[in-house]
């Protein structure tokens, strides 16, 4: 199969259409103009010169009449004479006609003469010479109007493509989450400026985002109002909990507050990442026992398959709520077995299970968001992403495919630590990646730190692990 020919990524812009859109309509102007003044002139050159012909025609004929002899520039069945005009003076009609005699353009005249053809003559060149520098002058200004109304129209439209990118690079940056950038045209900031229609875009973008960023920040404003504000009942709703007899019904009672307390601090971390003020604790370690240990806190029976070791530098109690909630998360609604594997700075959590819901593939995972009913609040992923990013680290979802097993997939990859050896010094350690790059971006004190041993919970919040009602798929998909 003959493969198509894409043309160059620089023919779809718009000052590329827009110099071709001149170009084409400066040709054709200069194309028409230029055959109107050709015709024009050449028209009245070529009557001149036939009157001036036909009057020769007339003073020859008297002489050829009278008998007088014939100037040199007349004669009759002269050699030259066009074979047309020749057989329109036998018929008796006369006629004048362009061509060459010797060489040289001639205008020729005849006329009939006793059955023959009386003709006459004059020198054409220096109208023939006339006509072709007129084209040739009509072709050169041509050129030239079409070079400086190209220049000029290029410059108008470059100036328009350059607003037209600097809106679209701010619209990509508040798609980025940089709710604080603003295209700020000087045309929109005095209303009774008129504006033309790139400054009504701009206008409108930005208008547009501080109405998003006024909506998100009233929404973390909120979430973090809330969850504060939950904690002090529920740390004296955890105290009674604990003084109730023991029995079902207090065990019931302590279950749901033990839920209801993970749930406010996940909500807290969730405002904290939002908030992106607080700064990550970077440290070198060992991607691979770091792995287990989080798997062997969990208390689930998760393989872990170290395929290749790394040193990552990280911020560990991080690290571990993401790997940890990755876990509780496919265990709770994924099919067993659920394998962790250390590739290097790649860490893949995978189950059997149905896979990741289209809308966590399409937009990544949403708080709150559930399907087929079941529990789960969609906090742990959510969570999971967050701090990913808090430690400059790519978190991805995936389904694997039906023939391979199916199943859902996270992919975890961390910036790989190097160490960097120089001849007669000692060791010198370096990040590749540089995974403090996000410090300060986001994280959450207290968000669950874990010790050593695996994911107990701090006095800030929960460890690697959800209580009941925290991260987690509901039904047959996993809530964002």
């Amino acid at each position: 199969m003959r493969r198509r020919l894409r043309p160059p990524a620089w023919t779809a812009t718009l000052t590329w259409k827009a110099g071709v859109f001149i170009t084409v309509m400066c040709c054709a102007l200069a194309a028409l103009l230029g055959t109107l003044v050709h015709v024009s002139v050449a028209g009245e050159t070529v009557r001149d010169s036939r009157e001036k012909a036909l009057t020769r025609l007339g003073e020859v004929v008297r002489l050829y009449e009278s008998g007088e002899p014939l100037p040199r520039f007349a004669g009759v069945d002269p050699d030259g004479l066009p074979a047309e005009l020749r057989a329109l003076a036998v018929r008796g009609e006369r006629g004048t006609m362009v061509g060459d005699h010797e060489g040289r353009p001639t205008m020729w005249a005849a006329g009939p003469a006793d059955g023959r053809a009386l003709a006459v003559r004059i020198d054409y060149t220096q109208s023939a010479e006339t006509i072709d520098g007129l084209d040739r002058s009509i072709l050169a200004s041509s050129l030239l109007a079409i070079g400086a109304t190209l220049l000029v129209g290029s410059f108008a439209v470059s100036r328009i493509t350059r607003r037209l990118h600097a809106t679209a690079r701010v619209a990509r940056r508040i798609s980025a989450g940089d709710l604080d950038a603003r295209v700020d045209d000087p045309r929109t900031r005095d209303p009774a400026r008129h504006q033309d229609e790139v400054a009504t875009v701009a206008g409108a973008l930005d208008t547009m985002a501080s109405s998003l960023q006024r909506k998100l920040q009233n929404e973390q404003r909120f979430t973090a109002d809330v969850a504060h504000e939950l904690r002090t009942p529920l740390t004296g709703l955890s105290a009674a909990a604990e003084l109730l007899p023991e029995g079902r019904p207090s065990e019931l009672v302590r279950d749901r507050v033990r839920a209801m307390r993970a749930l406010t601090e996940d909500l807290l971390e969730i405002s904290r990442l939002d908030a992106g003020t607080e700064r990550v604790d970077l440290a070198v370690h060992e991607l691979g026992p770091l792995a287990e240990r989080v798997v062997r806190a969990s208390g689930t029976d998760t393989e872990v398959r170290v395929l290749r070791g790394a040193t990552v530098e990280t911020d560990k109690r991080r690290l571990e709520r993401v790997l940890g909630n990755l876990v509780t998360n496919a265990h709770g609604h994924g099919v067993a077995p659920v394998v962790l594997t250390v590739d290097g700075p790649v860490v893949t959590v995978r189950d059997h299970g149905p896979g990741y819901p289209e809308y966590l593939l399409d937009a990544g995972p949403q708080r709150f968001r559930t399907e087929g009913g079941g529990k789960g609040h969609g906090l742990g992923l959510t969570i999971a992403v967050g701090q990913a990013e808090a430690i400059g680290a790519e978190l991805v979802f995936a389904n694997t495919p039906a023939e391979e097993g199916g199943g859902a997939v996270a992919r975890l990859t961390l910036p790989e630590y190097v160490r960097l050896a120089e001849p007669g010094t000692a060791e010198v350690a370096g990040g590749a990646g540089g995974a403090g790059g996000a410090g300060g971006a986001a994280g959450g004190d207290g968000s669950g730190a874990t010790d050593g041993s695996g994911a107990t919970d701090g006095p800030g919040g929960p460890g690697a692990t959800d209580g009941p009602g925290g991260s987690g798929r509901s039904g047959g998909g996993r809530p964002g």
